[in-house]
């Protein structure tokens, strides 16, 4: 007489747990000999871009710079000058995390950036960096979903049908953008850039055959010192559309595209005299993991009336719930400068870490976002004000969720100048993942002692009781040496869910 676990094999990936690493870079830079001295400076700006990104035996390797602007006025003329200069780092972390992992996600922002003058031709600047690494490893989920036996071994079986959601594939994929923004007919031509905001929006996702089609906008935020010597800033929003390669990916799954930017230029584009088109060139690198939900039988539990019988169990980690969400926060804010504003030259916010904590039955989001306001005093001087504000945000999602998000401001700032300052409206878009993981035990292999059949003398033909309040019907038939159906039969009933005031007669099954 035969006994044999039916089994499945599924190819999956396993999410690695965040790992966080942070440095500091400090750097002198020497102003440039076409550069005039610095006589103030206004403020520090940094782009983070990363340009490499490796995991192996559990080892993260990150390269990249940090392409610094200064703003500053300079000493003896008017308008607002600019000081470039680029900052490499290397990040190196090991974590058991990563351990056996094959593709790395990877963000890294500056939580501190600041220079100083050490004199009218050198600046000091110093910038700590933090990185948020995720590792996915390659593995193969081994389930056990039923059991094949003849009818004399009198095994009973228990399985569990479940709902799981499985990251199936993670693409990657470099690719550069290039476009061009116009200056509106009322603006005017730019003699020279000065500084720019970069952000992005990933508006659809769709998967044809073996391929994913995504397509966005890129917001570029321009300040510019236009022909006649003033500072002017502009705005574009560009389109921008992408193919990958998912050969073996099934269309209804579930796509979570991350772009990153890895280097950017905007310069003005040589072939106008005016002055009036900007050229927009961004190196972008994009990652996908692709999810589909699958329905999974799992054999949980087995006896046999007849025969001793002992089995082994492995735990099982399955992701239960998983989604993707965007909410949007509305900010309005008041900047109190002290001073009487002429014009705002221009203005963006930058948003840091989301910070995740539990409060009573929802999930609150929160990350502060650093506004910044370039505007003209009455007499002229460019001035810079900044503000850090947190911006929070409420969800509803099972508890024990993990969650990744992101915040950014994908829009215009709107600042309009008032009594008490300046006013700042802006939108804060919370981008999310959350999902929930399951603990499920899966039997992986079974002993029936042929030799030991089960002693039933002296035990009771029939037993009348309730079913406890923690207890079901396959737990009183496991205990009681029965069946599910001698039970059902016996009390004529149909169904396995029943109250727990409701004496049920047990009968012993004879092997």
């Amino acid at each position: 007489m035969e006994l044999e676990l039916k089994r499945a094999e599924l190819d999956t990936y396993e999410t690695g747990g965040e790992v966080l690493a942070t440095q500091e870079e400090t750097t002198e830079t020497i102003v440039p000999d076409y550069c005039p001295d610095i006589a103030r400076i206004i403020d520090t700006d940094g782009k983070v871009y990363l340009h490499s990104r490796e995991v192996r035996d559990g080892k993260a390797e990150l390269d990249g710079t940090v392409r610094v602007t200064v703003l500053y006025t300079p000493d003896g003329e008017a308008g607002i000058r600019t000081l470039e200069f680029s900052i490499p780092f290397h990040v190196e972390t090991d974590s058991r995390l990563l351990q056996g992992c094959q593709h790395l996600t990877a963000e890294t922002e500056t939580e501190l950036l600041e220079t100083r003058m050490l004199n009218p031709r050198k600046v000091f600047t110093r910038c700590r960096l933090v990185s948020r690494l995720n590792g996915y490893r390659k593995t193969k989920l081994q389930l056990c979903t039923g059991l094949e036996c003849e009818p004399a071994l009198c095994v009973e079986k228990r399985t569990d049908v479940q709902n799981a959601t499985f990251l199936k594939r993670v693409s990657e994929k470099d690719f550069t953008f290039t476009d061009e923004l116009h200056l509106s007919p009322g603006r005017e031509g730019a003699a020279e850039v000065l500084n720019s905001q970069l952000s992005w929006v990933v508006s659809e996702t769709k998967i044809v055959g073996s391929k994913l089609i995504f397509k966005g906008v890129l917001s570029v935020c321009v300040l510019y010192r236009g022909v006649d010597g003033r500072c002017c800033s502009t705005m574009g929003e560009l389109p921008f559309s992408q193919i990958m390669e998912v050969d073996g990916t099934a269309e209804t799954a579930d796509v979570s595209l991350h772009l990153q930017i890895t280097g950017c230029s905007v310069q003005i584009d040589g072939d106008d005299p005016e002055g009036r088109q900007l050229a927009v060139t961004v190196y972008l690198h994009a990652t996908a993991l692709l999810r589909e939900a699958q329905e999974v039988t799992l054999l949980t539990d087995l006896y046999s009336t007849a025969y001793e019988t002992s089995y082994e169990a492995s735990p099982l980690m399955l992701t239960e719930f998983c989604q993707s969400m965007n909410r949007r926060q509305t900010v309005r804010e008041v900047l109190e400068i002290g001073v009487v504003a002429e014009s705002l030259l221009s203005a963006y916010v930058h948003c840091g870490a989301v910070n995740v904590s539990r409060e009573g039955n929802h999930t609150v989001l929160r990350t502060n976002a650093a506004v910044k306001v370039f505007y003209l005093d009455e007499g002229g001087v460019p001035l810079m004000t900044e503000r850090s504000m947190e911006v929070a945000c409420q969800l509803e999602v099972p508890e024990d969720c993990r969650i990744r998000a992101r915040a950014d401001c994908t829009e215009e700032v709107q600042g309009s100048l008032g009594d008490r300052g300046i006013e700042v409206r802006f939108p804060v878009d919370f981008s999310i993942e959350a999902e929930k993981q399951v603990k499920k035990v899966c039997i992986s292999a079974v002993k029936l002692r042929m030799d030991a059949p089960k002693e039933t003398a002296g035990t009771p033909s029939l037993v009348l009781r309730c079913i406890g309040k923690d207890e079901t019907v396959w737990d009183l038939a496991k205990k009681h040496n029965t069946t599910i159906g001698a039970i059902l039969a016996a009390n004529q009933l149909e169904e396995e869910a029943l109250p727990y005031d409701k004496l049920l007669l047990i009968p012993r099954k004879r092997a």
